[in-house]
């Protein structure tokens, strides 16, 4: 049976992290929490549950969580954020998994909590994401702030019944500031890599995320909620292209 690190990143997360923690504790041999020099409870709240607790100024989302991989003290982890826990379910389905480890990496569905609901409709659900695997076989990638893992070419995953619960945001306002961060880090990441956005693009990519999240993905079965959720996601997607869009414009200018 292998042993097992759970792994946190974290900045300012008193509210949820305890939680985290908790879930952590009962499938985990060691919980690594690395702080992004939080200024509010988040450090007390770790000291006083005994975790492996580190400090590191923010390097950015795929850095910082390789950056806590490395202090794990065991190749099987478990790397959440500190507003997620897992479900009853999911912790059983990983506790039979601990008696038999028989692939390289496992992929939890996510369910996300949205201004007090919990979404079953759109995009935001299954939302599965790989978030236990042995650290030989695969590290944090992506592009950020979409940061996920990334395995080896011959390394084979398995999906775990049980849900990885996501609380996303407590308010309106608070995904509002969310979505203006991101965008403007994914803006900013894809610049740099010399992405193209045309202005069709920017116009097309929301207006598909939309009938994507309320029509494909059932979203119109989720009442008020479903549509908003809908909007919200489709209005991320128009900020990204649109930051994209005048970052290309304003290059072209210094260019000129």
């Amino acid at each position: 049976m292998p042993r097992i690190s759970g792994v946190i990143i974290a900045f300012n997360e008193e509210k949820y992290i305890g939680q985290c923690i908790r879930s952590l504790q009962r499938v985990a041999d060691e919980i690594v929490v690395v702080d992004s020099l939080s200024t509010d409870n988040t450090p007390g709240i770790c000291r006083d549950l005994g975790v492996k607790y580190y400090e590191q100024e923010f390097l950015g989302y795929i850095e910082q969580k390789n950056f806590a991989l490395e202090k794990a003290s065991y190749d099987h982890v478990i790397s959440l954020d500190a507003d997620e826990a897992l479900s009853e379910e999911l912790i059983d389905s990983i506790l039979k998994v601990r008696d038999n480890w028989e692939y390289d990496a496992y992929i939890f569905n996510r369910l996300n909590r949205f201004c007090g609901h919990w979404l079953r409709y759109t995009n935001y659900y299954p939302d599965r994401k790989l978030r236990m695997w042995n650290r030989k076989k695969g590290r944090w990638g992506g592009v950020n702030p979409h940061d996920k893992v990334i395995m080896e070419k011959d390394a084979v995953s398995a999906w775990l019944k049980g849900d990885l619960l996501h609380w996303m945001c407590d308010s309106f306002e608070e995904h509002l500031e969310t979505i203006n961060n991101f965008t403007t880090i994914a803006a900013r990441e894809a610049f740099l890599k010399g992405t193209p956005c045309s202005a069709w693009k920017v116009f097309y990519k929301p207006t598909w995320r939309f009938i994507q999240n309320y029509f494909v993905k059932k979203g119109i079965l989720g009442g008020h909620m479903g549509f908003v959720v809908s909007y919200q996601d489709a209005f991320s997607c128009f900020q990204k292209y649109a930051k994209l869009r005048h970052l290309i414009l304003e290059a072209r200018k210094g260019g000129e």
